[in-house]
């Protein structure tokens, strides 16, 4: 970056001092004749008739019909002679009879073509000399304003995991960079974190199944028994089935943490509510408490119907008899409140029941065949649309 900068700034300057150069001849020339035309007021003029011959006594002036003419109307003569020229400006005037007489004015410009030639040598000389002093200018500024950006990003790259960089005091670009290299690094460590504690939690979740099967394929290898075959075999086949699910929202997660979202839509949070509750199966009262008009919120269907379907099988998994389902517009929100009559959520874990692979009793994971991820990809499905989530309760954002 900083040879292109510097190769840009160099040739911009060269540019206008090379156009500048370009004019030079005609800049000198103008000089030359302004300082001619001021020393030709101070001095005597010439006398002529209007044909141009002298009525002063003197020699007549090297003047041709075309000059003679030009000066009459008022307009000034140059006139160039080898390295050398002449410069005329005239007037009419009338004596008292009315008898009509042209003043001139002559001078010889010595040297003017020469002096327009070494002018524009020189101005070329000091162009290639300014350019060459803008470039190492450039150069030099360019270098020393990256610098820090080049001590930032050494710095950026040895970090360790958790630290930041140090954040410029003053009010510039710098303290701008600093800050989205921090942002970017602590969302650098949120994801590194939240990878690795879903590898974590994945392996040890994997590991129970995996770890089953194989156990009782030794048993069953080891004791070649058919009635204790059959009893393996449908062992296996409940573990493999579980293993199934577990692969299958892990693939859910996988796939919502990493594509981007959907174009949202309105979506009818109550008609959805009656599809889930239709789609739950069970013998428990599920009552919906919705307001007559439609709850519009901004998202896909897809992504409803997972949020509803999985929160309606949590709750129908540990309650007694009922399910409600409340849908109350908040200003510019629509709270989703899915509760049960079961013993509930603990105080203490209401604020984990979210976190992937989080269960509240490790127990009873295997019997109700829950895993910790339904909870959670609930909130992540809300909270990239807008929402929170919290307890038993989704705050979703109206469309």
């Amino acid at each position: 970056m900083r040879f292109r900068i510097t190769v840009v700034a160099t040739g911009m300057a060269l540019l206008c001092l090379l156009a500048f150069t370009g004019l030079a001849p005609s800049l000198i020339g103008l000089i030359q004749i302004t300082a001619v035309d001021q020393e030709l007021r101070a001095e005597a003029p010439r006398v002529l008739d209007v044909s141009g011959e002298p009525v002063d006594g003197k020699p007549r002036p090297e003047l041709t019909a075309q000059d003679i003419r030009a000066l009459k109307a008022g307009e000034p003569v140059l006139r160039h002679e080898g390295a050398s020229a002449y410069r005329w400006r005239g007037q009419v005037v009338f004596l008292a009879d009315g008898t009509p007489r042209l003043e001139v004015y002559g001078d010889k410009l010595l040297g003017y073509e020469n002096a327009n030639v070494l002018g524009t040598r020189w101005l070329l000389l000091a162009a290639a000399l300014v350019a060459g002093f803008v470039g190492i200018a450039t150069w030099l500024s360019v270098r020393s304003s990256l610098l820090p950006v080049e001590r930032m990003r050494v710095a950026a790259g040895a970090l360790p995991h958790g630290q930041r960089l140090p954040v410029p005091p003053a009010r510039d670009e710098l303290q701008a960079l600093a800050e989205a290299l921090n942002a970017l690094l602590t969302r650098r460590d949120e994801a590194s974190d939240r990878l690795r504690r879903f590898t974590g939690d994945a392996a040890h979740e994997l590991r129970s199944p995996v770890a089953s099967v194989r156990a009782q394929a030794e048993v069953a290898v080891a004791h070649p028994d058919p009635d204790f075959s059959i009893e393996v075999l449908e062992s296996v086949v409940e573990e493999s089935i579980r293993l199934s699910r577990l692969v299958d929202s892990l693939l859910i997660l996988a796939r919502a943490d990493t594509a981007a979202p959907s174009r949202a839509e309105a979506v009818d949070l109550v008609l959805e509510a009656e599809a889930a509750i239709g789609r739950l199966g069970t013998e428990l009262l599920v009552r919906l408490n919705a307001p007559p008009s439609a709850c519009l919120v901004s998202a896909t269907r897809s992504e409803v119907e997972l949020v509803l379907d999985n929160l309606l099988r949590n709750a129908g998994r540990y309650a007694y008899s009922t399910v409600t389902v409340a849908l109350v517009p908040v200003g510019r929100d629509v709270r989703l409140i899915v509760d049960d009559d079961g013993h509930g959520i603990p105080a203490e874990h209401r604020a984990k029941v979210f976190d992937r692979f989080y269960r509240v009793e490790e127990d009873r994971g295997r019997a109700s065949g829950g895993f910790g991820l339904g909870l959670a990809l609930v909130a992540h499905l809300v909270q990239r649309r807008g929402g929170s989530g919290g307890g038993v309760t989704c705050r979703w954002r109206a469309f």
